[in-house]
């Protein structure tokens, strides 16, 4: 009987190593290494060299020291790129965290982080951002940006983005859902409509910034999805964050504006005409271009 029982444990336990290493894989050898053992984490120290840049301009940055698709980021960078070409703003794009100087930052109106992950700036490059956001910058957050499972700078998730992320759907991963748009008439959802629904990797956060009197303009009908983070004989994780599931956020930071969508996970949804119209909207907001005034939480 012993022996029956230390044999059930031994295949036990290679079933779990199995499934575990499967699970590793499945998120590819160099984002395990990046996520799970600090292999491949770079910081950066020179800083770029800038273009002319007529104004207003937008920096476009796409670091990562966590999880990355190469695909997504790719594809999102070229449109946020025709984006800025198409309203006549210049842009910058770079994976070069050494841009976040003060005398480079000045020179744009607002930075797009897509989908950036993993701790990215020095203690310097942390500070010369802060003072830039706070004094009257402009920041649009996309999925990734936001969706990390913990932050080594505590400021960037509970004052910048406001929420901690927890985890996304998975088995499966990318599900239809509802999203239901509560501002109609801000720049980045005028153009949405009541409700949205579309396919995505569902994110879930500790908690609503809307508590913190952030400005709610997407929620995530929780109905709609299965609102569960499943890996078999691994996790199976219930991420219901119940009525109140934002999605798509704004606040101000002093005097500057700061904007967060979970949404834009696959390449592919970076030709949805509303998803890019919603970015642009974002954009043109946090820069100041257009909009409300950032006062009460707007």
């Amino acid at each position: 009987m012993a022996r029956i029982l230390k044999r059930t444990v031994y295949v036990f336990l290679a079933i779990f190593a199995l499934l575990a290493i499967a699970a590793l894989w499945a998120v590819g050898p160099g984002n395990a290494g990046r996520m799970f053992f600090d292999i491949g984490i770079t910081y950066d120290k020179d800083a770029p060299k800038l273009p002319e840049l007529k104004q207003p301009a937008i920096l476009i940055f796409s670091k990562t020291n966590g999880f990355r698709d190469s695909n997504q980021i790719a594809t999102a960078n070229a449109e946020l790129e025709k984006i800025a070409k198409d309203k006549g703003w210049a842009s910058f794009t770079t994976e070069n965290a050494a841009v976040f100087n003060a005398e480079q930052l000045a020179k744009f109106k607002a930075v797009v982080w897509n989908s950036t992950s993993g701790d990215v700036l020095t203690p310097e490059q942390r500070a010369a951002f802060k003072a830039w956001m706070e004094a009257s910058g402009g920041f649009v957050g996309l999925h990734g940006a936001g969706g990390d499972p913990s932050y080594k700078w505590q400021w960037y998730v509970d004052d910048l983005i406001g929420a901690q992320f927890i985890g996304h759907t998975l088995s499966p991963q990318f599900q239809q859902g509802r999203l239901v748009i509560e501002d109609q008439t801000h720049p980045a959802t005028k153009g949405l409509g009541a409700e949205w629904v579309r396919e995505e990797e569902w994110y879930s956060f500790d908690k609503s910034p809307r508590a913190k009197g952030y400005h709610i303009l997407v929620t995530l009908d929780e109905a709609s999805y299965s609102p569960r983070e499943k890996i078999p004989l691994l996790v199976d994780k219930d991420l219901r964050m119940g009525k109140d599931h934002p999605i798509v956020w704004t606040h101000c930071l002093g005097n500057g504006r700061a904007f967060y969508s979970a949404l834009g996970h696959r390449a592919e949804s970076y030709a949805e005409p509303k998803h890019l119209a919603m970015i642009a909207g974002a954009i043109s907001w946090v820069a100041g271009i257009e909009g409300p005034e950032c006062d009460a939480g707007k």
